[in-house]
């Protein structure tokens, strides 16, 4: 190998890391922080960057993406003076990369420190049963808290989210059975009112069914009076009518010897009867003299 050509590769090697160092592709939602001999230059957004060699270097990268960050767990006290572990999500988004290089060391850290240090301030003015009910209130106060502290740090913060509130074991158990006393008491309301809605409609029920009995022994009462005098009318009239073809058939020609006739058959009849049904019996003193008793029965329907 011959030392041109040796000097031709070290040429070659030059340019080729030249180019390396000068063109710069930055990917969509990042950007990279260039410094001149240690000094800030400028941000690149996405897209082909040209640098000069050997006097500008990517210092910083960041993300512009939203960006979760666990918040760890941590022991906080309530105002009830009840310990309980709580951890949750932090949401941030860098807004302005040259802020998040400068204006501080790691702002995720920093955001994570300040998100406990809000988290123990809001937890200790809150007694543990609101520690469940408000967390929204948790939320919003710490995310206004590192929110404003971040302003500088081109960083914004955009939510947070509590995770996990874990209270000591002896608290489970009474919150357990504190809800299990309310469960039977909620149970047992609900069992009385539902004797007592079944008795009301017990009543209701027995209360219809007396109306309704009344009402038809009502209607029975008036159909039995209104057959009863149907029938007595029937009947008078059926005995007026009889009564007066009685009279007519009596002005006829023999008609008073057919009566005579017929009454004194019906006093025989009953006069047997009464010898039937009784020891005692009353005889006529002239039992041949039955002409005489027709005569006195003609006599009597006379009268």
């Amino acid at each position: 190998m011959t030392p041109f050509t040796v000097i031709l590769i070290g040429v070659f090697i030059i340019v080729f890391i030249a180019f390396v160092k000068t063109v710069t592709i930055v990917p969509q939602r990042k950007a990279y922080i260039i410094e001149r001999l240690g000094k800030y230059n400028k941000t690149l957004e996405a897209g082909f960057h040209i640098l000069i060699p050997f006097l500008d270097k990517i210092s910083y990268k960041h993300t512009l993406k939203e960006q979760a960050t666990d918040v760890p767990a941590q022991i906080c006290i309530t105002q009830d003076n009840i310990s309980v572990e709580v951890d949750g999500i932090l949401y941030m988004t860098v807004m302005d990369a040259k802020k998040a290089s400068y204006g501080i060391d790691n702002y995720q850290f920093a955001a994570t420190q300040l998100a406990q240090t809000t988290m123990r301030s809001v937890i200790g003015k809150l007694e543990l049963d609101k520690t469940f009910k408000e967390r929204d209130i948790i939320n919003s106060s710490i995310v206004d808290a590192v929110d404003k502290a971040s302003d500088p740090w081109g960083v914004k913060i955009s939510r947070y989210e509590v995770k996990n509130i874990v209270p000591p074991q002896s608290i489970k158990d009474a919150m357990e059975k504190q809800m299990r006393a309310e469960r039977e008491k909620r149970a047992e309301i609900a069992q009385s009112e539902g004797d007592r809605q079944a008795k009301i409609n017990r009543a209701e029920g027995d209360k219809q069914e007396a109306i309704a009995r009344s009402e038809g022994e009502k209607m029975k009462r008036i159909n039995e009076a209104e057959g009863r005098a149907s029938e007595i009318l029937k009947i008078a009239s059926a005995t007026a009518e009889g009564l007066k073809i009685i009279s007519e058939s009596i002005n006829l020609e023999g008609g008073k010897d057919a009566v005579n006739l017929r009454v004194a058959e019906q006093y025989i009849k009953e006069f047997g009867k009464i010898a039937k049904t009784t020891n005692s019996i009353v005889i006529p003193t002239d039992l041949s003299d039955i002409a005489g008793l027709v005569k006195s029965a003609g006599t009597l329907l006379k009268k």
